[in-house]
């Protein structure tokens, strides 16, 4: 027998006792990892190269029953813990320092019922799990546009990409959910049991349970889409932002369009001139029937005089998958660092900010991309999902990338004055999934504006001790405040 050290929720040394700990490891089925062990250090690392944290166990479930016990043994000592899903976790807030890591990314499976439009997706699947396995039936859900992303943390908070304006957030697709609450349930989270633990699931963070699997709504997409992607000087970026605020306003649901400011990629169809040149790349994906997509498309193409135009039809799984194909996601030691606005309208004001932000650049991996909002998006309300800032008309997400860790300084303070001069003027609202290091003092309660006060009431019901306090917590008070 071997006693364990692990660190509290309030920061002291906690002693499990060497009995209860082997009872407790003999009861998971899946791998439970300490300092010591092969595979500690594979397994402590996220996809951010700036996390460098070592918990004091991991625990790697292979079935929900492992979450159950992982979350009992954590509730009885009051442990440090957090969870991890399948995904790159930018801001690294799936592991800790000292504690318990409850690890779902061996729970991976996709579960289709094409017959009911659902996919019964486990809490360690990434969008890509989720676009191979549906995409075969002609069905896809609402999910982000980087196949490595886990499900469940996308979803908690959210879930931006090609189909929002046809059909929401992730977060808005959750039919169901099975969640382990504090007290070591396994509760079904659906409108007939705890709606408002469902209500809360979608879009209110992990300050809830743990996850281990989402019911989600499909819809008919692909198999091909008609896809726009028309680049533009960066001189040009007060007629494409203007051009894309009167287009979004009249466009129809069935595109979404997503304009990337960044350094053109080395990609054979890209003209060998603009290669590496500070760019703007306007995608856009028509999901709706394909004959339409080249007219709908149309305008987007036409913004300016293109640099290159790659627009036409494609696979709706190569669609899901443009960062990997122009590389821009990193290399795997990248360093990441992503900031978050919504805006009402890209207003005049916005093209010299971001025009001088992406020529100040400290590293050519960085970005800024804004999404276009609206459509079905705008049209789930406060009742349905926790998820707010349905107003919002765009999206601007600042994405700092490199790789020397003696670049971090620069890197950082980059992403933070172009995320502060883009919100002056704008509502103090951030998208939670780009929330950087969360070191804003009241930044979960500004973001969840008129929702905040109902989270804190439902957190208190299913985690009134907060358990979950590892990433953007909410504390259950009945006037809560977030850290």
């Amino acid at each position: 027998m071997r006693q364990l050290t692990v660190r509290s929720a309030d920061g002291a040394d906690v002693v499990i006792p060497g009995g209860v700990f082997d009872d407790f490891a003999r009861r998971i089925g899946g791998q439970v990892i300490l300092e010591d062990d092969p595979g500690y250090e594979e397994a402590r690392r996220v996809w951010n190269a700036m996390i460098d944290r070592r918990p004091a166990a991991i625990v790697r479930c292979a079935t929900a029953s492992d979450a159950v016990a992982c979350v009992k043994l954590a509730r009885r000592y009051q442990l440090k813990v957090t969870v991890r899903g399948g995904g790159h976790n930018v801001a690294g807030n799936a592991v800790n320092d000292g504690g318990l890591v409850i690890d779902l990314s061996r729970m991976n499976a996709v579960d289709v019922d094409p017959d009911r439009r659902t996919a019964r997706v486990q809490g360690g699947a990434t969008l890509g799990d989720v676009d191979r396995a549906t995409q075969p039936h002609g069905l896809s859900t609402p999910l982000g546009v980087v196949p490595r992303t886990g499900v469940a943390g996308l979803a908690l908070h959210g879930g931006l990409g090609w189909l929002l304006r046809r059909h929401g957030t992730t977060a808005d697709n959750i039919v169901s959910a099975e969640a382990v609450t504090a007290d070591g349930s396994l509760r079904v989270a659906s409108e007939e049991d705890n709606p408002d633990l469902l209500w809360a699931l979608r879009g209110g963070g992990g300050n809830f349970g743990v996850v281990t699997s989402f019911e989600l709504r499909l819809h008919p997409v692909g198999p091909e889409v008609w896809a726009c992607l028309a680049a533009y000087r960066l001189e040009d970026l007060e007629k494409v932002l203007g051009g894309l605020n009167e287009y979004n306003a009249a466009a129809p649901d069935d595109v979404t369009a997503i304009v990337q400011l960044w350094s053109m990629p080395n990609y054979p169809k890209v003209p060998e001139e603009v290669k590496g040149r500070p760019s703007i790349l306007v995608e856009a994906c028509h999901a709706g029937a394909l004959e339409d997509g080249e007219k709908v498309i149309a305008p987007l193409r036409e913004l300016a005089t293109p640099l290159a135009d790659l627009s036409g039809p494609m696979s709706f799984l190569n669609m899901q998958d443009l960062s990997g194909t122009f590389g821009l996601a990193g290399p795997s030691e990248a360093r990441h660092y992503w900031k978050s606005s919504f805006v009402r309208e890209l207003g005049p004001e916005l093209a010299p900010v971001l025009r001088s932000a992406v020529l100040d650049r400290p590293s050519d991996l960085s970005s800024i991309s804004i999404y276009s909002l609206g459509g079905a998006f705008a049209r789930f309300g406060p009742e349905h999902a926790a998820f707010d800032n349905r107003d919002q008309g765009f999206m601007v997400a600042i994405e700092a990338d490199w790789v020397e860790p003696r670049e971090d300084d620069a890197n950082i303070a980059w992403a933070r004055d172009t995320y502060r001069r883009v919100q002056a003027g704008a509502p103090p609202r951030v998208y939670l999934n780009f929330p950087g290091f969360a070191e804003e003092e009241r930044m979960v309660e500004r973001s969840f504006g008129e929702n905040f006060q109902r989270l804190a009431e439902v957190k208190a019901r299913y985690d009134p001790t907060n358990l979950f306090r590892g990433h953007l917590p909410i504390r259950p008070l009945a006037k809560a405040t977030a850290r």
